[in-house]
Formats: structure tokens, C-alpha cells, sequence
């Protein structure tokens, strides 16, 4: 077992979610940074901790950056950082995890449940040792008090309540020095 630290250069927390009911705005956290306690040799004994400053929303829109940053959504002010931490891991066999901890989210924690894939451990060309993985899950923005929104003319509104978030991670434990 060993503390890895994630590499967020080659790294990415993105979501998305629908527009108008017919479209899809992407985006993703600049800004964030984690703690994993991998155990390779069984993966269920393994833990996640994760924070993300909430104001490195980059939805490659200004104006809607500072809308989604705003008291209406992330409320940054307030709750400056959303939070991750596992607290149970099952192997599934094959690479396949399921991720089960805490999200919370503009001051509300829920429990949800990643979908994650292993995808493999090796020597980077320094001598530190890298794992990958891959996790994906969906979250109803509203369960983190994330209510607002406004009903379209033709029916339905313009921002869905469901959330897909998929995150991409690269771990490294740096190499042992030499005594």
C-alpha cells in the first residue's frame, strides 16, 4: 500500500449536462487535487479523497462560468470546494471497480457510486510508479440544492437536472530514494 498523488497535468473532472432539453454543455475543474491510497494487489482496500476549488468551473464560457460560480448554482463564496471520499471500493474482476463514498456539493453531501475502470500500473521514464483510471457516474444537480432553472416556452427547461461526470486519472508514487 502507498499514498499516490494524482498528476492533474494528465488528469481531467469533466461533466456535462443537457441545455434546453435537446443539447449538451460540457465542462470541466480546473483546479483540483487528491490523495489515493492504492492497494494493487487488492483493489478494494484502496481509498480515495478528492477536492475541487469549486471556482475553476471552465465551461469555455465566460459569461456562463460566472452565472454557474453565482449563488443561482456553485455559490462559490459560500462553498468554495466540492469534495470526494470513497468509503468502500468493489473489485469486480477484470479492471472493473465500483467507487462507493461522499460527494458533496454546495454544502450537501450524498452518497453516490462511481463506475471505475483500472486501467494498469507501470514505470514512467523517471523511475516513479504510475497507475491510470478511469470513473464515471450521474448525480440530480437538485439533490445538492442546485435548483435553479427557468421552464421554456414549448415546455421543459433550460438547464437538466441530471449531471454525467467522468474523470480520467493518472496516479504517481514517486520513486524511493536511495539511503
Amino acid at each position: 500500500m502507498g499514498n499516490w498523488t494524482f498528476d492533474t497535468g494528465h488528469s481531467a473532472v469533466n461533466f456535462s449536462v443537457r441545455h434546453m432539453m435537446f443539447g449538451k454543455t460540457r465542462g470541466r475543474f480546473a483546479r483540483w487535487q487528491g490523495q489515493l491510497q492504492l492497494v494493487p494487489e487488492d483493489l478494494s482496500k484502496s481509498k480515495v479523497e478528492v477536492t475541487v476549488d469549486a471556482a475553476s468551473i471552465d465551461t469555455a464560457d465566460a459569461q456562463r462560468d460566472a452565472h454557474l460560480r453565482s449563488a443561482d448554482f456553485l455559490d462559490v463564496e459560500r462553498y468554495p470546494s466540492l469534495t470526494f471520499r470513497s468509503n468502500k471500493v468493489e473489485d469486480l474482476g477484470s479492471g472493473n471497480l465500483r467507487i462507493f463514498g461522499d460527494l458533496t456539493i454546495h454544502g450537501t453531501s450524498r452518497p453516490v457510486v462511481l463506475e471505475a475502470e483500472y486501467g494498469g500500473r507501470a514505470k514512467d521514464p523517471w523511475g516513479n510508479d504510475r497507475a491510470g483510471f478511469g470513473a464515471r457516474t450521474s448525480i440530480d444537480r437538485t439533490d445538492f440544492g442546485l435548483k435553479w432553472n427557468m421552464v421554456l416556452e414549448a415546455g421543459g427547461i433550460v438547464v437538466g437536472n441530471k449531471v454525467d461526470i467522468e474523470i480520467e486519472v493518472e496516479t504517481v508514487q514517486a520513486a524511493a530514494k536511495a539511503a
